[in-house]
């Protein structure tokens, strides 16, 4: 089973190269990890922190609009495209199940997510301790911005897959890719905004509120990366938030949707016909 696995891996790596997908998607995030690493380090000095804790705490936004983005851009195109072009009869003649198929594709898309992440918030983090120093919380805070920017990256490449399982076409898939980011990173948010407003501190504030904020998978990276870290919370004004829920509910959020989104991605995936 792996072998087939690594096979389908290997010659979707050689795809995403030969589309310089790899390559876009670690210079946009090099370039956008940089900007916001210069432009944040004006606050270092009033709050008291080194610059990589305030470049964690502004890569940690950016993480959660960039990494879904270009997970679902990888991901549109999975199995819509193949049927597109004609090319899912070949790839479903392979002596390979279709779990196996989104297997192997997925190691492929998040090998380049790993390095993309890796190579643009490295790039920036070693800049920031460079120009303004950085401890051991900032350094294990960078390192957990990387880990968790990849979990959830993976989070949208299966719901990806699953979109891409269910459109007719690449431009339908694309249209769905959109409406779920946007749910997810920017609707999803203005509604519990809206939600506790309406409830001026009552109920839902302090007992659901963070429960339904957890739930989404960017909000639980959000949450996971604010708690784990004093020096990111504070610069993030999230202390607050992460303090209303135990430690476990925003990794074990992340951890839980790539399963589902996976199950989801592989059921859709049977139903469609070469």
């Amino acid at each position: 089973m792996m072998g087939r696995v690594f096979a389908i891996a290997q010659a979707e790596m050689l795809i995403l190269r030969r589309n310089r997908w790899l390559f876009m998607a670690t210079l946009i995030m090099v370039l956008f990890a940089l900007a916001l690493t210069f432009a944040g380090s004006a606050p270092t000095g009033s709050l008291g922190v080194d610059m990589l804790t305030i470049s964690v705490a502004s890569m940690t936004t950016l993480s959660v609009y960039l990494a879904p983005l270009l997970a679902l851009m990888m991901a549109f195109d999975t199995i819509a495209g193949e049927a597109d072009r004609g090319s899912l009869g070949l790839l479903l003649s392979y002596p390979a199940g279709r779990g196996e198929i989104l297997l192997g594709k997925g190691l492929a898309h998040v090998t380049a997510l790993a390095i993309a992440m890796t190579v643009g918030f490295g790039t920036a983090g070693a800049v920031a301790a460079l120009s303004g120093g950085a401890g051991a919380e900032s350094l294990t805070a960078l390192a957990r911005l990387i880990g968790t920017s990849i979990l959830l990256g993976t989070v949208f490449l299966v719901l990806g897959y699953m979109l891409s399982a269910l459109a007719r076409d690449p431009a339908s898939a694309a249209g769905l890719s959109a409406g779920v980011w946007l749910v997810f990173v920017v609707l999803y948010d203005l509604g519990l905004l809206g939600a506790v407003v309406m409830d001026a501190g009552g109920w839902f504030t302090q007992t659901v509120f963070p429960w339904v904020m957890v739930a989404n998978p960017a909000d639980a990276f959000r949450v996971w990366n604010m708690a784990a870290s004093e020096g990111v919370a504070m610069t993030s004004g999230m202390a607050g938030a992460a303090a209303a829920l135990p430690a476990w509910a925003a990794p074990l959020s992340l951890l839980v949707w790539p399963l589902i989104g996976f199950v989801l991605a592989r059921a859709a995936f049977r139903r469609v016909e070469p």
